[in-house]
């Protein structure tokens, strides 16, 4: 197995983030896809690629952004707390979603935002 070794196994997919707190020493270790990967108080953006790897070297919060469906092997004791979160919908479909809810507006009134 790709993962022999490591504590979790994460499938991720695009734009899904995953929110590490205090994740010093955990190491991030990437099968498939991209990672974006940044930390507080740090001005480097460090991207992993498939066969890259990656230890965070300082605590605070580490924030992880698939760009693309992902795996991503982890090892850290505390894992299970990690905290995923859905990707937010694409721009088209939050424009879609805007035009279904003016479709719904009782009186038939339509409202267009003023910019």
């Amino acid at each position: 197995m790709l993962c022999a070794g490591y504590t979790k196994v994460w499938d991720l997919s695009g734009g899904e983030l995953v929110r590490l707190d205090g994740a010093r020493g955990t190491t991030l270790r990437v099968t498939r896809g991209t990672l974006w990967i940044t930390l507080e108080n740090d001005t480097r953006d460090i991207v992993l690629t498939a066969g890259d790897s990656y230890t965070i070297d300082r605590g605070g919060l580490t924030l992880v952004e698939a760009q693309g469906a992902a795996v991503v092997c982890v090892m850290a004791h505390y894992v299970d707390a990690v905290h995923h979160r859905t990707p937010r919908p694409l721009r088209g479909g939050r424009i879609a979603a805007w035009w279904a809810s003016l479709r719904e507006t009782p009186g038939g009134s339509r409202y267009l935002p003023y910019y």
